[in-house]
């Protein structure tokens, strides 16, 4: 099964609408009634990554996955926000804050490439 768009994302992504509509449980939780799951996914990566096992991090970042997924379905049902446009404003701010890679900018160092990052998230903090 794929999404709309014919993605696997998508299709995650309809399948956790259909489990927000259908599903007792699902339908109860909240952003803060979740909080404890994003956090033990976002650990258990964590842990994941330290085995150096690919399989396991592959799992556990599907995992934490989910919990975006479900806090993006719980806003859109809200009509708060979409996933799209989570997915937008991630992008966006990338762009924003890698110039040296999507605007004029030059960094040849991982210092310079830091110096301009810190600046665009500097500069996002300040002028919100």
């Amino acid at each position: 099964m794929t999404g709309s768009d014919g993605s696997q994302l998508e299709a995650f992504a309809d399948q956790m609408r259909v489990l927000q509509r259908e599903c007792a449980w699902k339908r109860e939780q909240t952003h803060t009634s979740l909080i404890p799951y994003v956090r033990e996914e976002a650990e258990e990566v964590v842990e994941a990554i330290e085995s150096g096992d690919p399989a396991a991090l592959c799992d556990e970042l599907g995992d934490l996955l989910l919990q975006v997924v479900i806090h993006a379905v719980i806003a859109e049902e809200a009509g708060e926000f979409t996933l799209d446009d989570v997915a937008r404003g991630v992008r966006a701010k990338m762009e924003r804050r890698n110039p040296h890679v999507f605007g004029d900018a030059v960094a040849t160092t991982v210092d310079e490439v830091m110096a301009l990052y810190n600046a665009a998230k500097a500069a996002e903090k300040a002028h919100p």
